[in-house]
């Protein structure tokens, strides 16, 4: 039997359940801003996973903490902590209203979510998994050192990540830029040499090359064309899978972390397929993230860049 073409009225009425469904899936997307700014303001936290909330909670108040111990090293305070301590819950607070810094907080807690879950359910190592130990050993010199690299930043993370933490330096350039702003309208006319100081020295320490997020994404474009194996998660493990499915899909990272979750399977198997994987492994890996997901008929025959083009209709909000 041939396949519709593409262009035609029977392709069109075939992709308009999966356009439904990615719809569906927007929907709720957009309800997570207003939800997460709502729980971090609120200790009721029916609607959202506590885990998710604390973690997210936890990590603003770190952001918090490090410009605040910074201000005061600038000030020649002894007691930095202290002075930590004592501004960083308002400080934190005042981030809770920057969107941007929640939905990459968010991505954060829920990747290492997944990341806790297939390593429970299947023994898929959090930080040293099979394909990256391989790309470790390569005769390619730069791959290898950029694949240890991410390594090395794929153990921090594991270790911020249960401690509810997240370094200044792992976010991205705009993030930190709009922190460091945010920080500033904080303090309102009360900026003082020290801050000054403080934030000129914080920018000078910071290299958004030297970040997990960019290291894997060097892994990817090191690997070329061999980038499609990354799509794998059992051999590249979570983090090389969703930097490797958000850099082939055309999707943000976060985009990317957010369609793994269990009412994400459309946009999930879109992703893949736009990634490059056949009918037949899409669904290998939507099933491996989740197991009782219903298999969409509709990828099937569907190219890469019919996948591509779709996701790129609907990226979600925060997502971008």
């Amino acid at each position: 039997m041939l396949m519709p073409d593409a262009a035609s009225p029977e392709a069109a009425a075939d992709r308009e359940p999966l356009r439904d469904a990615i719809a569906r899936g927007n929907a709720m997307l957009a309800r997570i801003a207003p939800i997460l700014s709502h729980l971090l303001a609120t200790p009721d936290h029916s609607l959202f996973s506590d885990e998710i909330v604390a973690r997210i909670r936890g990590m603003c108040h770190n952001l918090a903490w490090q410009v605040l111990r910074a201000q005061a090293e600038a000030a020649g305070q002894a007691g930095s902590e202290a002075f930590a301590e004592r501004h960083g819950e308002a400080l934190a607070e005042h981030f809770f209203g920057s969107p941007a810094l929640l939905a990459h907080c968010h991505a954060l807690a829920l990747e290492w979510q997944l990341t806790e879950r297939l390593e429970a359910q299947y023994g898929i190592d959090p930080v040293l998994s099979p394909l990256v130990q391989e790309l470790i050993a390569s005769d390619d010199s730069a791959l290898a050192s950029a694949a240890m690299s991410a390594l090395t930043a794929q153990a921090r993370f594991a270790q911020t990540q249960r401690r509810m933490e997240l370094p200044l330096g792992e976010l991205p350039g705009d993030l930190f830029h709009d922190l460091l702003m945010g920080w500033r309208a904080f303090s309102g006319q009360l900026r003082s040499d020290a801050m000054i100081r403080a934030e000129a020295k914080l920018r000078n320490a910071y290299d958004e090359g030297a970040g997990r997020l960019s290291l894997l994404g060097r892994v990817v474009t090191g690997m070329g064309n061999a980038a499609l194996r990354a799509l794998d998660v059992d051999q590249a493990g979570p983090a090389l899978f969703l930097s490797a499915l958000a850099a082939r899909s055309g999707q943000s990272r976060v985009a990317a972390v957010l369609s793994t979750h269990h009412q994400q399977t459309a946009r999930l198997a879109l992703g893949l397929r736009g990634a490059g994987l056949d009918s037949a492994d899409v669904e290998r890996q939507v099933l491996r993230l989740n197991p009782q997901a219903i298999p969409l008929r509709e990828i099937a025959g569907m190219a890469a860049e019919e996948a591509r083009g779709l996701l790129s209709q609907s990226t979600p909000v925060g997502a971008g």
